[in-house]
C-alpha cells in the first residue's frame, strides 16, 4: 500500500515539474534579451551553458524593468543563478556577446533553463537535514506545491478583480460621456433651430 502511495506521489511529482529550456544562437557583438512576467517572491533558477568560442566572451544579467541587477557575471561559460523576486514585473535575462576590435566572430550557442518558485527550490538533502523518508520529502514538495497554486488564484483573482473594477470605471465614463454629448447635440440642434427661425423673421420669410 504505501508503495502504491509512493509511485502515486512520485507520477504526481514529475507530471507537475515543469520548466522552460531554450536553445539559441548568440551572434558576434550583439545582445539578446529574453522576457518574462514574474509574481512577487517567487524563487528563479536557471542553468545556462554557452558554447565555446575562441577570443569571444558572454556576459550574463538578470535585469528588472528599472535597471537594477539581480545577478550579473561577466565571461560566463556554464553554470547556475538563483534570485528572489522583489515585487512583481518584467524581468529580463540578457547575454551580451563581446569580441576584440578587428576580429572576425562567430555565433555561439546558448542553452538555458529556467525553473519558477517550487520547481526552483532544491529538495536535495532535505531528508538527511529533516530526517525524512522519501515519501515524506515529495509530500513536503507537494504541499509547497499546493501553496505556490493557491497563491496563483489569489493572485489571478486579484487581477479579475482590478480589471473589473476598471471595466466598471470606463463604463461609468462612456456612459457620462454619452449623456454629455447628447445633450451637447440637443443644445445644438436647439441653437440652430432659433437662430434658423430669427434668420427667416429678418428676411421676412415667415412671421
Amino acid at each position: 500500500m504505501n508503495q502504491l502511495i509512493f509511485a502515486l506521489v512520485v507520477t504526481l511529482g514529475l507530471t507537475v515539474q515543469l520548466a522552460d529550456s531554450l536553445m539559441f544562437h548568440l551572434q558576434p557583438n550583439t545582445k539578446k534579451c529574453l522576457r518574462e512576467e514574474i509574481h512577487k517572491d517567487v524563487l528563479v533558477s536557471g542553468d545556462f551553458e554557452i558554447g565555446e568560442v575562441h577570443g569571444q566572451t558572454v556576459d550574463l544579467a538578470v535585469i528588472d524593468s528599472k535597471g537594477g541587477f539581480l545577478w550579473k557575471k561577466d565571461h560566463a561559460e556554464k553554470g547556475r543563478f538563483t534570485f528572489t523576486t522583489d515585487e512583481y514585473e518584467v524581468y529580463e535575462i540578457c547575454f551580451t556577446s563581446r569580441i576584440p576590435h578587428g576580429q572576425s566572430g562567430f555565433a555561439q550557442e546558448v542553452y538555458l533553463s529556467t525553473k519558477h518558485g517550487v520547481e526552483a527550490k532544491s529538495y536535495e538533502g532535505l531528508d538527511e537535514a529533516a530526517k525524512l523518508k522519501p515519501l515524506e520529502v515529495e509530500l513536503k514538495r507537494l504541499e509547497d506545491l499546493s501553496e505556490s497554486i493557491v497563491k496563483d488564484f489569489g493572485f489571478m483573482k486579484q487581477r479579475e478583480e482590478e480589471m473589473r473594477d476598471t471595466n466598471e470605471s470606463t463604463n461609468s465614463r462612456v456612459l457620462y460621456f454619452s449623456i454629455f454629448s447628447m445633450l451637447c447635440l440637443l443644445g445644438l440642434a436647439t441653437w440652430q433651430v432659433l437662430y434658423l427661425r430669427q434668420f427667416f423673421k429678418s428676411k421676412k420669410l415667415i412671421e
